[in-house]
């Protein structure tokens, strides 16, 4: 594999787009919970902070500091949490890592828009940055 190409492809348009345009930016004034998760390989950082009614996300922040690659994908993110439960947000979080890890199918619905990510899968020391605020947002919630 022709990794500086290969890395080249992997920053597409729609990539650096969705990068760029990050739903729930910054903090909320009152979150039921915050927590901080780093990606250790990489130094990729998301702080998320949610607010939480009847098991549903109702009020959802995120402060990102990652890769392009974890910008994308917390922008997937961002644009479909409000609403959904632990569970919704575990099977999403968990058929993204099948995808990366695995060549598993694109998550389905809500979350199809990751597919986006597939070229990822040969870039293991990205896989936890992309997964950061997935995994942020449900030990957030798990500590409720």
């Amino acid at each position: 594999m022709n990794q500086p190409s290969d890395l080249m492809k992997l920053y597409s348009t729609r990539i650096l787009a969705l990068a760029a345009e990050i739903p729930h930016t910054g903090r909320l004034v009152a979150p039921d919970a915050s927590l901080r998760k780093r990606a250790p390989l990489c130094g990729s950082t998301v702080t998320v902070d949610i607010c939480v009614e009847d098991g549903k996300i109702t009020q959802y922040a995120q402060d990102v500091k990652a890769c392009a690659l974890g910008q994308a994908s917390a922008s997937i993110f961002g644009e479909k949490v409000i609403g959904l439960t632990l569970e919704q947000i575990q099977t999403g979080r968990d058929a993204l890592l099948n995808m990366l890890k695995n060549n598993g199918p694109v998550p389905s619905a809500p979350f199809e828009a990751l597919e986006v990510l597939q070229p990822a899968a040969d870039f293991k020391n990205r896989h936890a940055s992309i997964l950061l605020a997935w995994d942020a947002t449900v030990e957030a919630m798990q500590s409720l």
